[in-house]
């Protein structure tokens, strides 16, 4: 099974986002038994808090399936439980980094790497712009799940 985390600062936007439109595409592909797929904060500013609005209003425009669920912290038993934690943007890295102190297993990416692009996704906290992250993120997990594909194939 890969397991994958995908983080951002608070847990309530891009990170439950990108949890949610992956479980949608692995869906759709076929292959939800293959993958467990959570997300998770840098931050504890918004522990326990539901889905922003913007970002459920997103993925409902998408048709997109999403449930309730209360933002968590990322943890330093996150890095051993899970095969991949995927980031929204540089300050996610330096968050992430404080609390699993290094990456010795090169399991922390950005999201937008996967899509051959070195920029962060916008946080649509503070820019208002769901359709811009959402097209991010949905970039982003199409190209993380064909090189997941790639690395598959590669690998056996």
């Amino acid at each position: 099974m890969i397991k994958v985390l995908f983080v951002c600062h608070g847990n309530i936007c891009r990170s439950p986002m990108a949890e949610y439109v992956m479980k949608d595409m692995v869906r759709k592909a076929g292959r939800e038994a293959e993958f467990y797929i959570e997300s998770a904060a840098t931050s504890r500013e918004e522990i326990g808090n539901d889905i922003h609005r913007g970002t459920k209003a997103k993925l409902r425009e998408m048709g997109i399936p999403f449930e309730r669920r209360s933002a968590r912290q990322v943890t330093k038993q996150d890095y051993e439980d899970f095969d991949y934690l995927i980031l929204m943007d540089r300050e996610n890295r330096r968050g992430l980094s404080r609390i699993i102190s290094g990456d010795p297993e090169n399991k922390v990416h950005m999201l937008l790497e996967f899509a051959g692009k070195d920029r962060d996704i916008a946080a649509p906290w503070y820019t208002g712009n769901f359709d811009e992250t959402f097209d991010d993120v949905a970039e982003g997990c199409r190209a993380f799940l064909a090189w997941l594909r790639r690395d598959f194939v590669k690998g056996q």
